[in-house]
């Protein structure tokens, strides 16, 4: 896959974990999402997280190193500071930076595609 392929796309990530199976499958299945993006070269311009999702920004996640992996590459992750306060999570975000429902709003108006997983 041509890694220019998602430089204009907006990854949404609103659960924490992907799919609907049982959460532990969920957060393996995300994991490797992020991985397989990394090792594909393929970087998408922004991920954002929002309702359940900002939980994969956490210090407690299990996705932190996939998820740095992509910030020190220079994809922008930005997480929803309502629903980081809503779990109690806003003084514990690992990686990226907190944002707010206008500036998701932003990056998906910009963007030529927008995945929600």
């Amino acid at each position: 896959m041509p890694a220019a392929l998602l430089d204009n796309t907006v990854v949404i990530v609103s659960n924490a974990g992907l799919g609907h199976a049982e959460p532990a499958l969920g957060v393996r299945v995300l994991g490797n999402y992020f991985r397989t993006l990394t090792e594909l070269g393929a970087k998408p311009r922004a991920i954002c997280f929002y309702t359940a999702g900002v939980k994969m920004v956490a210090d407690d996640s299990p996705l932190l190193a996939e998820l740095r992996v992509l910030a020190q590459a220079g994809v922008q992750l930005v997480s929803c500071r309502t629903c980081l306060e809503h779990y109690g999570l806003i003084d514990r975000v690992a990686v990226g930076e907190v944002g707010s429902i206008a500036q998701v709003i932003e990056l998906q108006a910009a963007a030529a595609k927008v995945i929600t997983l």
